[in-house]
């Protein structure tokens, strides 16, 4: 099964509420992708797609980018370094363990929406959302092509 159809629509759109809440708290970013197969290293993967998703242009430095590769089951999570520098060390240690216990348990929305929950309360403490805050990045889930 392709990463596309991996969640029902009514799962994606548990997965957009949790970023939607999240990024209400915060200016920062909060994007997932998902690949059906990662070849080679998932942080290398990660580290490119954050660049090509467009999260170093986020103007505090404070995109997330959390990254599935479905059938391989690997997972990382990308914080650009506004958000680096100011998260308390092993932070994204705690998100990423977080979401394998549920992953473990077959559960990957709540996996994905607890670890979102997470990172937008941390990203709130540091870059609490302003009155005059835009939304930078869409909300929506990508998949690779």
């Amino acid at each position: 099964m392709g990463a596309r159809k991996f969640f029902t629509q009514e799962q994606k759109e548990s997965i957009l509420l949790a970023i939607s809440d999240a990024e209400r708290l915060t200016s920062g970013e909060i994007c997932v992708h998902l690949d059906t197969r990662c070849k080679g290293d998932q942080i290398e993967r990660a580290i490119y797609l954050f660049d090509k998703l467009g999260l170093e242009k986020t103007r505090l430095k404070n995109g997330v980018l959390i990254y599935l590769a479905i059938e391989d089951r690997k997972l990382a999570i990308i914080g650009d370094e506004g958000i680096n520098t100011a998260v308390p060390e092993g932070f994204w240690d705690e998100v990423r363990d977080l979401m394998i216990h549920h992953f473990k348990e077959g559960d990957f929305v709540t996996g994905l929406t607890e670890g979102i929950r997470l990172a937008g309360a941390q990203l709130g403490v540091h870059f609490p959302r302003q009155d005059n805050d835009i939304n930078e990045l869409s909300n929506d889930i990508s998949f690779a092509e």
